[in-house]
């Protein structure tokens, strides 16, 4: 069976989260894995030169943890459990992923503070890395403007998926 999978990536705070929890109430067979939940213990994450710990980088993370739940659902994915219409958009099943990949420094105001000059110091400079490694791999990516409210945002998000399961369904039906 064919499946739906979106990434959401951006900057730590940026409303990745509430994005993918406000698309899960709206579209049918959705599951979320977010990358917070596969954190390493405080205890193994390095600190940089200034003190800051580096959960931003990719070695703070279980990413072999991470890739365990990703395959597991799509294992789940492939053999769902009795459907009677296969041509319908709600049988996709969709997985959103979502990630501390960073997509915009904006000055954000938050509870609790990070401690001062993290964000400049380690979470802006890893949002540079990340940011060009993505765009050096050709996948179809749609930069989203931060500065937008979370209606706005989830508006534009929201229309593009649906116009992308009609897609998929009139694929499914014709293949």
């Amino acid at each position: 069976m064919k499946t739906f999978v979106i990434g959401i990536g951006g900057v730590t705070n940026g409303g990745k989260t509430t994005l993918a929890k406000n698309l899960q109430k709206r579209l049918p067979n959705c599951s979320i894995i977010s990358q917070d939940n596969f954190f390493k213990p405080e205890s193994e994450i390095e600190t940089d030169e200034n003190g800051f710990l580096q959960y931003d980088v990719l070695e703070a993370l279980n990413m072999e943890e991470m890739m365990s739940a990703i395959s597991c659902w799509m294992e789940s994915a492939a053999h769902p459990l009795a459907s009677t219409d296969r041509g319908n958009t709600e049988e996709i099943p969709i997985l959103i992923i979502e990630g501390f990949l960073l997509y915009n420094y904006n000055t954000r105001i938050y509870e609790p503070p990070d401690t001062p000059g993290y964000f400049e110091g380690h979470v802006w400079p890893m949002y540079l890395k990340h940011r060009k490694e993505m765009e050096n791999i050709s996948w179809e990516i749609v930069y989203l403007d931060g500065t937008k409210s979370e209606e706005d945002l989830f508006s534009q998000v929201y229309e593009d998926l649906i116009q992308e399961l009609a897609k998929q369904k009139c694929l499914q039906v014709t293949a």
